[in-house]
């Protein structure tokens, strides 16, 4: 008796496991949804840190920066499949600009150990549309 209540408390788990997990987005897809009912403008070279108030790191694709209502997309020019959302971006600066020509290091997040670095790439700026 006993092997068969081990045999359907398995199984009531394993039915009950994707209906509690959750469906992780691709890449692409997490960012497209952060993007949605945004239009990209003119791609610039630098943008303003002091005007950046928070990063978010796609795996391995973009970094987006916020700036008050604007969404700034920096899709490394290399090194980009080393970004990992659980990383911290460590950002050495000559001024007060992040430029296409600087690198960001990554630092993982539990033990602060070196975790690669991605070459920036120009920042696409994305607006909500008027109207919205």
């Amino acid at each position: 008796m006993r092997p068969f209540i081990a045999t359907i408390i398995a199984a009531a788990a394993i039915a009950a496991a994707p209906a509690s997990a959750k469906e992780k987005l691709s890449p692409e897809a997490q960012l497209d949804k952060m993007l949605d009912g945004r239009v990209a403008g003119e791609p610039q070279n630098c943008i303003s840190l002091s005007s950046a108030r928070s990063s978010t790191i796609i795996d391995g694709t973009a970094i987006v920066y916020r700036s008050g209502s604007t969404l700034w997309v920096n899709r490394p020019k290399g090194g980009a499949e080393s970004l990992d959302d659980d990383d911290i971006l460590v950002t050495k600066t000559i001024g007060s600009q992040l430029c296409s020509i600087d690198s960001v290091e990554l630092r993982d997040r539990s033990s602060h150990m070196y975790a690669g670095f991605v070459s920036l790439g120009e920042f696409v700026p994305y607006r909500r549309v008027k109207g919205e």
